[in-house]
């Protein structure tokens, strides 16, 4: 089967899976199915916005190739399929583990992250809520690279298809432990508590896939207690185009990124220290 029609299909059984497994094993026990902003999540960013922004980012990276002929040299082509998978796995990953920790450090950067840190019940469903930009500029810099030096849109479907996958896992509600797992591959024992109202400093656990590399840089946060809540402090849009639209207002004087609360001893205890801060103060 053509990994056109290959990989939808595989996206809506894990789907329906992890649906099933936030029923039977919830980390969040009484969090509904169709939650505060279900429709919005769904209907306008995980299949209107992805619809419009695949185009998008066809086009942009077909316009690159056409004045670079980049992939008809095939430079990584001649690796073996699982080669190139873990090449950009890995190196995607790296990226976005930075390009995620500046967006939690940089306010004009964070403009265009908050609205996925707008949901206040965080599921499987909740990695979709994602600003166009923010998917723009993250997307082209994944999906280029693979097309250009790989020639291969059969391995831009794969990724593509192990991200959604990913990205649908890490934010489950499933009472998930991961054991000595979760020091190398990412997931919601540890994601959900990116998510949390409460955080220290700018923030802890960036990783998208791979865990290690909160542990190396120090970013990890694994407390045993559950996060006291989700979403942000301060009310935010609960439309589409609101949400859209908010992340270009005007920036307000603050003499700091964020209100602190108290210390945390737990951060101290997991090698995150600092103070804890309300999301969106």
């Amino acid at each position: 089967m053509s990994w056109q029609y290959l990989s939808p299909l595989i996206i809506v059984v894990t789907s329906q899976v992890f649906i099933l497994l936030e029923h039977v094993f919830p980390y969040d026990k009484g969090q509904k199915l169709f939650r505060k902003g279900w429709f919005l999540d769904f209907f306008l960013y995980s299949l209107l916005q992805s619809f419009v922004l695949g185009f998008a980012i066809n086009a942009i990276v077909q316009g690159i190739d056409h004045a670079t002929h980049l992939s008809a040299l095939h430079v990584l082509g001649g690796w073996p399929l699982w080669a190139q998978i873990l090449f950009f796995l890995f190196t995607h990953d790296l990226y976005i583990y930075w390009f995620h920790r500046a967006q939690h450090r940089f306010p004009v950067l964070w403009r265009i992250h908050e609205a996925h840190h707008s949901v206040e019940n965080v599921d499987w469903l909740a990695g979709s809520r994602s600003h166009a930009l923010e998917i723009l500029i993250n997307q082209t810099i994944e999906f280029a690279p693979i097309y250009l030096l790989t020639g291969s849109p059969d391995l831009w479907a794969i990724k593509a298809t192990i991200d959604a996958v990913w990205g649908m896992y890490i934010h489950s509600n499933i009472n998930s432990k991961a054991g000595v797992i979760q020091y190398v591959l990412n997931g919601p024992e540890m994601h959900r508590w990116h998510h949390s109202k409460e955080y220290t400093g700018y923030g802890f656990n960036y990783g998208t896939k791979f865990a290690f590399w909160d542990f190396i840089f120090g970013t990890a946060y694994r407390p045993a207690k559950k996060p006291p809540g989700y979403g942000l402090d301060e009310p935010f849009p609960q439309s589409y185009l609101g949400q859209l639209v908010y992340a270009f207002r005007p920036f307000r004087p603050q003499t700091s990124p964020a209100l602190p609360l108290s210390l945390a001893s737990e951060g101290e205890q997991n090698g995150s220290g600092g103070e804890v801060y309300v999301k969106g103060a």
